[in-house]
Formats: C-alpha cells, structure tokens, sequence
C-alpha cells in the first residue's frame, strides 16, 4: 500500500501539471504559482483507498496549523504546538468518514521541524532563516470494514479545527479512478 501511496504524485502529475498552469494564469505571484509550493493558507491531501485500507497524507504549511512557524521556544508556542499534535493524531475526528465504512486507525506518522522529528529539527547555525517555512506532515493508515460505504470525505471538520487552512488540492484514487479536486470550507465534502 505504501507504494502505492508513494505512486500518487506520479500517477496523478498530468493533473497537478495542468492545475500548477491554470493557476499560473489566475495567480500573478508567479513565486506560488509552481507545483508544490509552500503557500500559507494552503493545504495538500492524498487519499488512496485500495481494497479496505484508506491512507491520507497531509502536508500544510505549520503556519496554517499552528500560527506560526518557527521554534516554539515560549510556553505559549509550545502549548499551542502540543495541543495541534493532539488533534493531528486524531485523524477519525479530522476527517469526516461515512460511520457506515467502520474505519478505524491502524498506523499514523507525524513530522515536523515544529515536533522535532524532522532532521534538521535542531538550528544548529542558529540561522532563524532554515525554519521560516516550516512545513506539518501527516500521514494515516485506516482501515475499513465496509469500504464500499465510503462514498466521500467530508473535510469540514479539519477546515474548522484548522481555520487558517482556505483551500486543500486534494489528489484521490479510488474505486472509480483518480481525481484532482479543490476542496475549501463552503465545499468540503469530496466524493471519492
């Protein structure tokens, strides 16, 4: 499964390509306009569903998360970092699945500069400018029982624990292929 998860950026570049162009044409900040940037505001899903198993990659600028993204070095930043992390590792809260599809969690992996569990975490230069644009990875393994009930995902529940987050690419491969689609919180439920 992890390798076909690791496959979805390729599986699904013709898209991303036109979607990077039609936003080049929208997007004057031509410094955003390129696939696979770091833009506050912005969030990147992958959703694989293949048999049973459900994976969700996340990728967000911590800014869209957190607030910020540098070093958490007062109380307050890292009261505010430990209390995302706790809503990150609650992916069946953030991710709006049919009750019917019985998923339940089997595996998660979360990353950042921000948790200390990227390499590089620690600034050994002191250079601030190594983390101004610190990114949150997050990645589920589910597993559902009735995966034939799972008709969609509903991302409200991440647009309004997250409120920073406007706009999630979203990039799926399911039952009934693949499909690059922009979800934002007046349109957050994405069928599968």
């Amino acid at each position: 499964m992890r390798r076909l998860l690791l496959a979805l950026p390729f599986a699904l570049l013709p898209l991303a390509v036109a979607h990077a162009h039609d936003e080049h044409e929208h997007d004057h900040d031509h410094a955003h306009g390129s696939l696979g940037a770091h833009e506050h505001g912005v969030a990147r899903l992958n959703a694989v569903l293949d048999g049973k198993t459900l994976e969700l990659e996340l990728d967000s600028p911590a800014m869209n998360l957190v607030g910020f993204e540098h070093a958490a070095s007062s109380d307050a930043d890292k009261a505010k970092v430990a209390a995302v992390r706790k809503q990150l590792e609650q992916p069946l809260q953030l991710f709006g699945l049919a009750k019917a599809a019985g998923c339940s969690e089997e595996a998660q992996d979360l990353e950042s500069p921000l948790f200390g569990s990227e390499p590089g975490a620690e600034d050994k230069d002191g250079d601030e400018h190594a983390h101004q644009h610190s990114d949150i990875h997050a990645h589920y393994q589910l597993t559902c029982a009735t995966p034939d009930k799972l008709a969609s995902i509903d991302l409200s529940p991440l647009f309004k624990a997250f409120p920073a987050t406007q706009k999630i690419n979203l990039q799926l491969i399911g039952p009934n292929g693949q499909q690059g689609v922009e979800a934002t919180p007046a349109k957050a439920v994405v069928a599968f």
